[in-house]
């Protein structure tokens, strides 16, 4: 099965239409994107850490925190997911490990970042970036321990806000003649700068559209319609359901506090999901199905 959804992916990333990746964390995110009718999702470093470890994506969460959520929500999902393996947890030995993991494990490709490590949140100040010449050994690394030759080797650079972007372009260009099927330059800054990356280079461009429907100071809001007619090949909304859930999570407990403090019974169901979207999100139906196969007649 994972076989069949990396060739898709693939075809997915290779087609002139622009393929869209809302960030996932639990069961839940990833779910509802797969419900809604997304073709594939993003696993999100940040989003995990985050959500299981509560810290921000500052380099405190590990591979094994990282690539254990990420096999769970690949055993429930339907749809293609790729991972964020941060900067490959090391050096490129390191990598060739973090890969092989990755593909054991079901995932459709996997993202490896140029920063040094500890890393951070790509929007965030004090980044820095490894040698050119590392940050290429890291790529060759990731692409030589694929097994599967449809396993996307995913690469992203920080180095915008370090450097400039000319290295940007060059070490994106090193990264596809070292094996990355998938590009991604992280906070740039305007139109005019992906414009100018997809100009200068040969593999699909991805970028990271954060929270989706909300600003931030870094890498401008542009709409799909627009990177798809500019040439970008996916984008990614990391930020966008961790940010729903806080909000979403707030307004209930801000709901039940508004309850508490009244004599009166209060309900606002548009605040929670029923208990039937709750079974339908988590494969009770499938669930009930195999008690029904197996039963002993007891």
């Amino acid at each position: 099965m994972a076989n069949n959804m990396r060739k898709e992916y693939k075809a997915m990333l290779e087609a002139p239409e622009l393929l869209v990746m809302p960030g996932v964390f639990d069961g839940f995110s990833t779910a509802i994107v797969e419900k809604m009718g997304f073709r594939a999702g993003f696993v999100s470093g940040a989003g995990i850490s985050e959500s299981a470890l509560g810290l921000a994506d500052f380099g405190v969460m590990g591979l094994e925190d990282n690539l254990n959520r990420a096999r769970a929500l690949v055993d429930i999902s339907g749809i293609p997911l790729q991972a964020d393996a941060d900067t490959g947890y090391g050096n490129a030995v390191n990598v060739y490990h973090t890969i092989r993991a990755f593909e054991k494990a079901g995932l459709v490709g996997a993202m490896i970042e140029d920063q040094v490590w500890p890393k951070r949140c790509g929007h965030m100040k004090g980044k820095d970036v490894i040698p050119f010449e590392e940050a290429v050994s890291k790529i060759k690394a990731a692409a030589d321990a694929r097994v599967d030759s449809d396993f996307v080797i995913m690469s992203r650079t920080d180095t915008f806000a370090v450097h400039g972007l000319d290295d940007v372009i060059e070490r994106l260009n090193a990264f596809a003649e070292a094996g990355a099927d998938l590009i991604f330059a992280d906070a740039l800054l305007s139109e005019e700068d992906i414009i100018k990356v997809v100009e200068n280079t040969s593999k699909p461009l991805c970028v990271n559209m954060g929270f989706g429907l909300r600003t931030r100071s870094t890498t401008p809001l542009i709409s799909a319609k627009r990177l798809e007619a500019i040439g970008v090949g996916a984008v990614i909304y990391p930020r966008l359901l961790t940010g729903a859930a806080i909000v979403g999570m707030t307004r209930a407990l801000e709901g039940l506090q508004t309850a508490m403090a009244s004599e009166e019974v209060i309900e606002k169901p548009e605040l929670v999901a029923s208990f039937e979207d709750i079974l339908d999100l988590t494969k009770f139906e499938f669930l009930t199905g195999l008690e029904k196969k197996y039963a002993t007649g007891d």
